[in-house]
């Protein structure tokens, strides 16, 4: 199965008050996707854990064209793109039921050690794996972010029971959530196009804090081209969540990411 596809409907936990898909929404969707195209492939969590491996997420990038409704149908498709260096690749796709192209995105994942807590070598994983040459959902891939110098403390959380996922850190989805929850809540809800990109630098544990950190910036790159999108309408941030060190100590960088909007409701 060089691709895979299911179809569901957009769930109503998935919705913010403007009826339509969250960017939590569309990370969940794009989450389970990959976990279970990889248990498919024999590359799922159970088939890495006997050789004492994880995959684990390094970056993500994504373009929201659209974003659909509430109970609208949507098919979520995800397939492996080969290995870039230490990064195994993966797409990602959200069409509606007419096949136009609703969300987009790339995916670079890391083999991890389990044990030792250090990447391996991608290629090995990677090379049995369907290529699918040719068959790009985000051309440009996923970004490396620059630092932002002139950021300003937004908020704080701390990581509790319902942040933290099988692997005993907290989930990729919650760093989106995180960034969202420190922001206006109206960027959110108005938004109508999207593109996001987010750089997981270091893994929360139970019970640490992680302090975000925010800028405007002024650049809305779309999908194939850094400066793609021709009307950037929507308030732009750069986000950086740091976990705060002993007295004397710099904090940790834990993820970066920058959001661009577009459109309003």
């Amino acid at each position: 199965m060089d691709i895979w596809r299911e179809t569901t409907t957009v769930r109503f936990e998935c919705i913010d008050r403007s009826d339509r898909l969250t960017l939590t929404g569309i990370f969940g969707y794009f989450q389970e996707a990959a976990i279970n195209h990889a248990t498919v492939l024999g590359v799922g969590r159970e088939a890495m854990e006997t050789s004492k491996q994880g995959w684990v997420l390094s970056r993500l990038s994504l373009f929201v064209k659209r974003r659909p409704r509430y109970r609208e149908t949507i098919e979520v498709s995800s397939w492996p793109r080969r290995w870039d260096k230490l990064f195994a690749l993966r797409d990602y796709a959200i069409k509606d039921d007419t096949g136009d192209m609703l969300v987009r995105g790339r995916s670079a994942w890391l083999v991890l050690d389990i044990e030792k807590r250090r990447p391996l070598r991608a290629q090995t994983v990677m090379e049995p794996m369907p290529p699918n040459e040719g068959i790009d959902a985000f051309p440009e891939g996923a970004a490396g972010l620059r630092i932002v110098d002139n950021l300003e403390k937004a908020g704080e959380r701390i990581a509790l029971y319902s942040d933290i996922d099988y692997y005993g850190h907290a989930n990729n989805v919650r760093y989106v959530q995180w960034m969202q929850d420190a922001s206006d809540i109206d960027i959110h809800t108005n938004a109508s196009q999207i593109r996001l990109d987010i750089n997981y630098l270091s893994e929360v544990l139970p019970g640490q804090t992680v302090e975000i950190w925010s800028a405007p910036i002024a650049e809305f790159p779309g999908p194939g081209s850094s400066k793609a999108h021709p009307d950037p309408q929507g308030p732009s941030f750069a986000f950086e969540g740091r976990r705060p060190g002993a007295a004397g100590e710099p904090a940790t960088a834990v993820f970066r990411a920058e959001l661009f909007t577009g459109g309003e409701s």
